[in-house]
């Protein structure tokens, strides 16, 4: 029994289980019912995806966006509705609140909801439960061939060129943006695959990071421990999704790559500007 079906079957017993329930609204449905994401009869896909339990991430994570992080998306016009496409962000807090506020963005898009497909760092599945769960709803870990066949698969693939250089970067470095890996460019022009540029303001407030404690990461065998709120703060978040880059030439030396990557990463900068414009107040 999925999980779904369980939250389902467990309504009749107790009003806790029932408000769950009810939390897969017919708005959910939809939404899910529209997105170009082929799943098999049990409804998983090879990467582990799974179509009910995706309904009910959706559906806490849509309560966060709404009520919590009072999440304003624009230039969401800018996204495909189908084929294969990268949204590339900037980004920040620790925890990956920057990639739960775009997917739920990108499922919720009234100019047509897509199933994002999140790049996570390797560690994630490491920690027991977690990885099936960020699996189950859309997450896979950045590796290139998962990322190839996805996007020979038509998906739509966020990807954080910075990495845990991005999110476990100190408050004091907020919105000033690390080093870029290449990776997600040479899919780009291998794949003639256009990339969407994301620009994400408000998460560095959600988990600021005043220091990084790392010989006690290293001890624990994580990225990052650092010292900050233990729960996300309700930061107002603000979403601004750029015009598609093409990159479907090719190049025959890395630095042709890398001065791409350089446009990219202006193009972001200029969206976390335009963000930080729009915002009256952190919270």
């Amino acid at each position: 029994m999925n999980l779904l079906d369980s939250l389902k079957h467990l309504r009749t017993e107790n009003p806790a289980s029932a408000l769950l329930g009810r939390l897969v609204t017919p708005e959910i449905e939809d939404w899910m019912a529209r997105m170009p994401k082929p799943v098999g009869s049990f409804g998983y896909d090879p990467w582990g995806y799974h179509e009910n339990q995706a309904k009910v991430g959706l559906a806490l994570a849509k309560l966060l966006y709404d009520h919590y992080f009072r999440v304003t998306a624009t230039g969401l016009e800018n996204v495909p509705s189908q084929g294969r496409v990268l949204l590339i962000a900037n980004h920040s807090g620790q925890l990956p609140m920057d990639g739960v506020m775009i997917s739920v963005a990108v499922a919720t898009n009234p100019h047509g909801p897509r199933a994002p497909r999140s790049m996570i760092e390797r560690f994630f599945p490491t920690v027991p439960y977690l990885g099936n769960a960020m699996a189950a709803l859309g997450s896979v870990i950045g590796d290139p061939f998962n990322a190839a066949k996805m996007l020979e698969s038509e998906e739509l693939l966020l990807v954080f060129p910075e990495g845990i250089r991005g999110s476990g970067k100190p408050y004091a470095k907020r919105y000033q943006l690390q080093r870029f890996g290449h990776g997600f460019m040479h899919l780009a022009i291998t794949h003639k695959v256009p990339i969407v540029p994301v620009g994400v303001v408000g998460c560095e407030e959600t988990m600021p990071s005043l220091y990084n404690l790392r010989p006690v990461a290293r001890m624990l065998g994580i990225p990052y421990f650092p010292i900050g709120p233990l729960l996300p703060l309700p930061a107002r978040v603000y979403l601004n999704f750029g015009k598609p880059l093409h990159f479907g030439d090719c190049v025959t030396r890395e630095a042709e790559v890398e001065a791409r990557v350089g446009e990219v990463k202006q193009a972001i900068r200029d969206l976390v500007a335009t963000g930080l414009a729009q915002r009256k107040s952190v919270f």
